[in-house]
């Protein structure tokens, strides 16, 4: 019997067994078919706090692993094939080896869903990428391609021309699911372009271990071509790993755990962590379908996203903040309603007076 188990291996993996390690709770991490999570498909990771040189995404999570076994966590081999989370103790099935617990913890991540081309996996982190703020510094200069229609493509696009001479945007159809606002902030980008019904057929070179240059087709006359391209972004959407836990746990229609407060779910004893839960409305917050939370680089990028939705939110919070500190000082820039707080401030204290005359009156009778 254990007291906690925790499925996934990627940096939410990780940090929760780390944590309850610390609290000697002695967790056993199953670590998944993608152990390490997507961090382990990266390269040069450069913006992650306390490595000024930057370090190899494999070396991190090993580095958090070795952290996390410090303290007493075990990291079993092998991926979650079934679980019964209908009583307790949690039976799960790891391998065909069942294992019951406490409590469990859902840190299994969001898979990138990648075009299924063997060229393009044999390059996944040598020019071949699914996330823009992790990679696309390392194409400053350099010719970059981005696959996708949607919000996240345009997303990604508007933030690579930031690095690179030219983006390219490919979309098998003539019009776009993305927003208006997006797709307009992306035409009106002067280096990027736009290449429709074309889909991609090989990423080029496997043979130079090295993404070199990319072979489409037009969807409608056939036509077959080659393009130099030095970096190829692939943005079509993510898939959650909750079908194991589908019928169980509460999910949106995309597959994305639904929160019940905190890290909480809507069976007690499971808990959920990183990037497998819906944290904002879809559509809005989380246009891309990607809430990633647990990886290096998700809070600039969430960051970035609501900077570019809510371009003027700055100033209104700057101008509010000073309307503040004219009509109630340096406490009203702090507080931001200080007359109100300072009311329910008053009157809470009176209660607990209230409560403490009435509890004393009724011991002495």
């Amino acid at each position: 019997m254990r007291d906690v188990v925790i499925v996934g291996s990627g940096c939410a993996g990780n940090t929760a067994a780390i944590y309850a390690a610390r609290a000697n709770l002695k967790p056993l991490v199953v670590q998944g078919h993608e152990a390490g999570g997507q961090l382990s498909l990266t390269t040069l990771v450069e913006n992650f706090p306390g490595f000024p040189e930057g370090i190899n995404g494999p070396d991190l999570i090993a580095n958090m692993k070795k952290q996390a076994e410090n303290f007493g966590a075990e990291f079993l081999h092998g991926s979650l094939l079934e679980a019964d989370l209908s009583k307790r103790p949690f039976r799960l099935n790891v391998e065909d080896e069942w294992i019951e617990t406490r409590t469990l913890i859902v840190a299994s991540g969001a898979s990138a869903r990648w075009l299924g081309l063997p060229s393009e996996q044999q390059l996944i982190g040598r020019g071949v990428s699914s996330c823009a703020t992790c990679d696309g510094f390392f194409h400053r200069g350099r010719k970059i391609m981005v696959i996708g229609g949607g919000d996240s493509a345009m997303e990604e696009a508007n933030f690579l021309s930031r690095f690179g001479s030219e983006v390219t945007v490919v979309h098998r159809r003539e019009q776009f699911r993305a927003s208006k606002i997006m797709l307009d902030r992306a035409r009106n980008n002067p280096k990027i372009k736009f290449l429709t019904n074309t889909a991609v057929m090989e990423v080029l070179d496997p043979a130079n271990n090295l993404v070199s240059g990319v072979r489409l087709r037009n969807t409608e006359t056939g036509a077959i071509w080659e393009q130099e391209v030095d970096g190829f972004f692939v943005a079509i959407g993510h898939i959650p790993n909750t079908a194991v836990f589908k019928g169980q746990i509460d999910t949106d229609a995309d597959g994305y755990i639904l929160s019940k407060g905190g890290a909480k779910t809507n069976i007690p004893g499971v808990f959920h962590a990183g990037d497998i839960f819906a944290s904002g409305p879809r559509g809005w917050f989380h246009i891309r379908r990607r809430p990633r939370t647990g990886r290096p680089g998700d809070q600039p990028d969430v960051v970035r996203r609501y900077q570019t939705r809510n371009p003027h939110r700055a100033e209104q919070r700057q101008a509010h903040s000073g309307r503040l500190r004219r009509k109630h000082g340096r406490r009203g820039e702090v507080l931001g309603i200080p007359a109100r707080r300072e009311r329910l401030c008053r009157h809470e204290r009176s209660v607990r007076r209230i409560l403490r005359r009435s509890k004393t009156s009724s011991d002495y009778g």
